[in-house]
């Protein structure tokens, strides 16, 4: 049992003053009250602003290493999602298990120092360079939820499902061979990670299907037949025009409209970006119940184009946010660029708002932070009795937000990008993150270093300057900062 006090915080129905956060041994909140007038010395008094933590809710972590590496134009300047794809795959022939460890870890402390306190890890790289399977067919996801677990941020685990090369069929090849499953090799490797971790309350295990050009109508159903009627299932879908076309060839229909008439979607379901979609897909997608998960600094990297966002919402619709590809990693700047879409089309500002809720920057957050949570198979995403105490504390003290009402505090937070305004995050009550530092920061960084010289070929000899993994990694402090140093003597 434990105590926390918060100054400021968001609850269900606004802000409110000095509220009281009580919370179990198993991290969820047990107790709340606003206004509290009693003080003990044992209780961990929050200064600042406390926010819901953000969900995360499609993340590919390994793509991580290549974020930025891929913005060199071809000399026919038809680059496209497509061509993308291909520079993907070539970063994936020296991804190992240490690799994708360390990749992972990186990525996931990068989001906890941003607010994101639980992810869905949209898991496809199952094998090894040559598609072979490990010793263990769920090497690669067990890495990716040991990473999750040694920062502490929560995870749902989404191993995925990936059969065919296109719409007609086609085998797999090169790169993809890596990411080769049947359902019963797929359900294989998620009873293996449940097995693994299920005594850990911030892991759920889901399923994914790639996309329908990688999964055909029988493999789905054999799949998700096979997990019972609460497990998570995510899939991406609609997100190119040409993946609309192949799909009306091979099938005689739309992406979304097949997968809505082939498939009981409803509340579990995520359909990952669904960004090119007719008004009727609209309500219908709206009407399933499923979440509509939009990365929209990923969508803006590919050149994929504008999820209909105005229309979708008025229809009732949830989303939620991930980052994807992570060339940001910011609930911030996904958010911001949610709405800037709809101000570029549109010609007009503060899009995305309804009468009733009339701050952008909360509106937003909040729906995020609650269809997000609704998709992973945790309690997060609100502030409330039965919910994990997954909180954002907010830097009221800084130059960002400093003396901002809490009318305007997520709108600043939001659309005014002057550095990052979070400074502690606590995940199932537990504090991950302090003054903007993570107690194991500089040995991950290291780690990190030395994975990515390896997929980039970057030869790292006995007397390199760079960091290698047999560094032992210590920490220093100098005045309020905190430093990694590399212990030389442990270089072979």
């Amino acid at each position: 049992m434990k105590t926390l006090l918060a100054e400021r915080a968001l609850l269900a129905d606004g802000w409110h003053a000095q509220v009281r956060i009580d919370i179990d041994d198993g991290g969820a909140i047990s107790g709340l009250s606003a206004n509290e007038t009693v003080r003990d010395p044992t209780w961990e008094v929050i200064h600042g602003a406390v926010v819901p933590g953000m969900p995360n809710l499609h993340s590919h972590a390994f793509q991580r290493a290549i974020a930025g590496m891929t913005e060199h134009g071809s000399p026919d300047r038809a680059d496209s999602f497509w061509s993308w794809r291909d520079k993907m795959y070539e970063a994936l022939t020296r991804l190992g298990p240490d690799e994708m460890a360390a990749v992972a870890a990186q990525l996931y402390l990068e989001m906890l120092k941003r607010g994101f306190t639980t992810v869905g890890e949209f898991h496809y790289v199952h094998h090894d360079a040559k598609g072979q399977p490990y010793a263990n067919r769920a090497e690669l996801s067990l890495r990716v939820v040991q990473a999750a677990r040694r920062v502490g941020i929560g995870i749902c685990h989404l191993p995925t499902l990936y059969c065919h090369g296109g719409f007609d069929g086609l085998p797999l090849a090169g790169g993809q061979l890596r990411f080769a499953n049947n359902a019963e090799g797929l359900l294989e490797i998620r009873s293996l990670v449940v097995a693994a971790t299920g005594d850990d309350n911030r892991v759920s295990v889901g399923l994914a299907l790639h996309s329908l050009r990688a999964v055909g109508g029988a493999e789905m159903a054999a799949a998700t037949d096979g997990v019972g009627a609460d497990v998570p299932i995510h899939i991406h879908v609609a997100e190119q025009t040409g993946e609309v076309d192949d799909c009306v060839a091979a099938w005689g229909a739309r992406p979304v409209e097949y997968l809505l008439s082939h498939a009981q979607v409803d509340g579990r379901w995520c359909l990952v970006h669904a960004t090119h979609v007719t008004a009727d897909e609209i309500a219908q997608m709206a009407k399933s119940g499923a979440v509509v998960g939009l990365c929209p600094t990923t969508e803006a990297n590919l050149g994929d184009g504008f999820f209909p966002m105005e229309e979708f919402l008025a229809a009732g619709g949830r989303f939620g946010i991930g980052s994807d590809s992570h060339i940001s990693v910011d609930p911030g700047e996904e958010l911001r660029w949610l709405e800037y879409e709809q101000r570029l089309a549109r010609r007009r500002r503060n899009v995305l708002v309804t009468a009733s809720r009339p701050s952008v920057g909360r509106h937003l957050y909040e729906a995020a932070a609650q269809g997000g949570g609704a998709v992973l198979g945790q309690p997060v995403g609100r502030i409330a009795v039965g919910m994990f105490a997954d909180l954002v504390v907010l830097d009221t003290e800084g130059p960002a937000l400093a003396h901002v009402s809490d009318e305007h505090l997520l709108d600043v937070a939001v659309f005014a990008n002057h550095g990052n305004p979070v400074r502690d995050v606590y995940v199932s009550g537990r504090q991950v993150i302090r003054d903007g530092r993570h107690e194991q920061e500089a040995q991950i960084a290291v780690a990190y270093r030395a994975a990515v010289a390896r997929l980039r070929g970057v030869g790292l000899s006995e007397c390199s300057p760079q960091p290698c993994s047999s560094f032992f990694v210590t920490e220093k402090r100098i005045g309020t900062k905190s430093i990694g140093l590399r212990d030389e003597r442990t270089c072979r």
